[in-house]
Parts: C-alpha cells; structure tokens; sequence
C-alpha cells in the first residue's frame, strides 16, 4: 500500500479540526483541494474514509484509525531522528528551507556555508516560495523551516501547530532616480510623487499603505511589481519611488537610484517559521534548529555591510542648507 504522507497529513487536520472547511484553512488550501487529495486517498488505500451521507462531512471508522496513525507516524519519525542524532558525531539529513530571493541571497547562502564547514552531513534544500502557498507547504510538511517577512505593524503570525522565531528587523527605505533635482526631504513631499508601489499583500505594499494612511495622502501607484529588482530598474530609469527594505538595496549598482532622507518608514520583521514539535522529548527538530541559528549568525553581520551601502546612496547634503 503506497500511501503519500500528505494526504495523511491532511485526513490527519480533517479529523482534528472537524470537518473539511477547517482543515482547508489551517492547511491555507481551498476546501476543493483537501476534498480531491482525500478523494486519492480513498483510491491509495481502496476503503472509505470519508462519511459523506450527510450534510457535514465526518471521517468513517477506517478514516478515524488512519487518522490516529497519521498523527502517530509523523511523531514518531520525528523523534526517531532526534534520537539517531546522538549515535552520531555530527547532525545529518535534508533541512527544506522555503523564502524569497533578498533573503536566500543574503542570509542563506551565508548560513548554507557556515552549515557545509560545521555540519557537513546536513544537506539544505531552498525553495522559492513565499506568502500563502509557502504555509501550506510548512503545514503539509513539504518544508521544514519557513522564513516569512511581514510589516512590522502587523502582528505576530500566531497558530497553536506552528512556532515563530524573530530573525531581522529590516528598516525600509524610500528610494527615487538618481537624477531628480529635488528628492523627496519629508513625508508631505510624497504626496503627488509616482509610486512603483508592492502588492497590497507583500510588507512594502503594505508599508506604503500604512504612510498613506498615517499621513493623509493617495499614493499614485503607477506601478505595482512584486519582485524588487524590477521595482529598482523602473526607480532607476525615472518612473517613480519606491519603498524598499533595506536589505534590497544590496542589490544595486552603486548610483543607479537614491535614498531620499525621509526616515521613519517603519520596517519589515524576518521570521523563522516551524510547526511545533508533538514528539514525547518536546524538543526542537536539532537540524532545524542548527540551521536556524546558522541563519542567526548570518544576519548579524548585515548591519555594517547594509550601513555601507546606504551611505554610498544617500543624496550629498545642500550647500545651501550647510
């Protein structure tokens, strides 16, 4: 009986939550989804597991056991690997790491060469996924440690099956073409500026929602990009502002856009996402948590190196404001 072990995972939330429409949520899939994968499941294991002769959808006495053994599977993998941890001198295994491209650039490819000198047999495997669909792949255990960014007025990502670990507050900037005579100096100056704005959904969009607000303006947002490279080439070229994280601004040719002097921005918090452990030990997965703290080390080093490369950008003062 070949059985994939994301749709155990799945009958294992339908059970848990009770009911089909929960599980979609918790698992941020739609409630077709989970009704199809269940639906396979069915066929994997050639029984009913799902009652659906009334209204709500429950599990059947087969789908309850499997169920049951869902659970236990995946406890008892976990802490079989933990303990396989001290029969050997150094930590082993794949660790799937799930972000976005400024943080694989600057923070895991740094950590990855820590991990390769300390822990040679721990193998990362980075996928570039990120927002909704990256939590639905932690929640279904095809990563294992999710980075997420999110504005720093938003709260906490909070759910009971998964634990946050803060990793950087990266402050944003406000960034304009290099050859604009008058740069933007406080934030009423950006009241009638083009915006090559974020999606309303990412950290910078946002950000720039939230100045809005605060400060009584409607951004023009003649741009809307998710990535920030072609943010900063539209910037660079002259078609707007943009507010990015300092961390992006790592990317740019020196000259190639500037940053304007309005401050208090705000920032965008990195975080370290895991589900929680239900093993009998209740300790942390120790390769996550190897590589966890790898990532750690890396992010230390960044503030000198971005302090750097805002100075290079910063607009020369005003000899008549000296």
């Amino acid at each position: 009986m070949d059985i994939d072990p994301r749709r155990l995972r799945i009958l294992h939330e339908v059970a848990r939550r009770g009911g089909v429409m929960r599980a979609a949520e918790a698992l941020f899939l739609t409630p077709s989804a989970v009704s199809q994968q269940l639906a396979q499941l069915e066929r994997e294991v050639g029984l009913a597991l799902i009652d659906r002769s009334q209204r709500r959808v429950s599990l059947t006495p087969a789908g309850r056991v499997l169920a049951g053994y869902a659970e236990r599977v995946e406890d008892e993998l976990a802490e079989a690997r933990r303990e396989l941890t001290r029969f050997t001198e150094r930590l082993a295994g794949p660790v799937r790491i799930a972000a976005f491209p400024t943080v694989i650039k600057h923070m895991l490819v740094p950590a990855m060469r820590d991990l390769a000198a300390r822990h040679p047999k721990i193998v990362p495997v980075i996928h570039e996924v990120y927002g909704q669909p990256a939590l639905q792949e932690l929640r279904l255990g095809s990563v294992d440690v999710l980075i997420t960014e999110q504005d720093m007025s938003l709260p906490v990502l909070t759910q009971p099956s998964l634990a946050t670990r803060p990793l950087y507050v990266d402050e944003y900037r406000i960034v304009v073409p290099p050859d604009w005579p008058e740069p933007p100096r406080t934030v009423a100056d950006l009241a009638d500026v083009p915006w090559v704005a974020g999606e309303p959904d990412q950290s910078c969009g946002q950000a720039l929602d939230r100045l809005a607000g605060l400060h009584g303006f409607e951004p023009r947002k003649v741009h809307v990009i998710t990535e920030f490279g072609p943010a900063l080439a539209l910037v660079a070229a002259g078609h707007g502002v943009a507010i990015v994280p300092t961390l992006a601004l790592l990317d740019v040719p020196e000259g190639e856009v500037r940053v304007s002097e309005v401050r208090d921005v705000g920032a965008r918090r990195l975080d370290a996402v895991t589900r929680v452990s239900r093993t009998r030990s209740g300790e942390p997965d120790p390769v996550q948590a190897v590589l966890i703290a790898a990532i750690e080390d890396a992010t230390a080093a960044l503030d000198a190196t971005l302090l750097g490369h805002l100075d290079e950008r910063r607009p020369a003062p005003d000899p008549s404001q000296v």
